[in-house]
């Protein structure tokens, strides 16, 4: 297990929190130890935040790295459950998402990072883009194949694999033929990688994050042309 450093985000005291919480997923366990959450979890997620924010802005000054408690970066953890089988609480995982500054909600194009007991990984795109944003990212990819496939290369050769659901059949109006059907039957454009939590635990934790983010630069530089949104 990893052991935190001076000036390091995390320490394994996170995860540890994390699993506990999974056991005792009820808000009475969280209230009675709010304050283990905030020092644990919330605070080292803050401190990332800071750290990572102006190379965040080098990749692209579009971008938002925010280090708030609520409204920020950090995605609360809260679980809406309302249309879930699953009606526990609270998320057992961190999110925190840099996301385009047009963007209004998880769905934008943006930069995003997992942490979890079960496994954290890094992404970078769009996730379930609503049916307008699909459909521009697909005419894209038909009339601009080219920037794509470099994007998708240069995430490949850095680890990345493109994830996330797919159709079963083509999307309406592309031919079963299409030489990019594979990429047109995406309902996800989201590339990801995973990492080992101790690379958290690390004083140059934020600056290894940035470089991986810096590799899916030209993803995210597609994904906001095709959105006509600046980057």
């Amino acid at each position: 297990m990893a052991n935190q450093t001076s000036n390091a985000p995390f320490s394994n005291d996170c995860l540890d929190f994390l699993t506990r919480l999974s056991q005792n997923n009820d808000r009475e366990w969280f209230k009675t130890h709010q304050a283990e959450y905030e020092d644990k979890v919330r605070s080292p997620a803050l401190k990332l935040i800071e750290q990572i924010q102006p190379l965040i802005l080098d990749i692209s000054p579009r971008l938002t790295a925010v280090a708030k408690k609520v409204g920020g970066s950090l995605m609360r953890p809260q679980r809406d459950s309302r249309f879930s089988h699953d009606k526990t609480p609270y998320k057992t995982n961190v999110g925190i998402q840099f996301r385009h500054f047009q963007g209004k909600d998880v769905h934008a194009p943006g930069l995003y990072l997992h942490i979890a007991t079960d496994g954290c990984f890094i992404a970078a795109g769009m996730w379930h883009p609503e049916s307008k944003a699909l459909s521009a990212i697909r005419t894209c990819l038909d009339e601009n194949p080219n920037s794509y496939k470099k994007a998708k290369a240069c995430l490949e050769a850095h680890g990345f694999q493109m994830d996330g659901d797919s159709l079963t059949r083509p999307p309406k109006g592309f031919d079963k033929h299409h030489p990019m059907l594979s990429e047109l039957k995406r309902k996800d454009f989201i590339a990801v990688k995973p990492f080992d939590f101790s690379l958290l635990c690390q004083e140059d934790a934020a600056s290894v994050l940035a470089k991986e983010f810096s590799h899916c630069r030209q993803l995210m530089a597609y994904l906001c042309f095709a959105l006509e949104l600046d980057f």
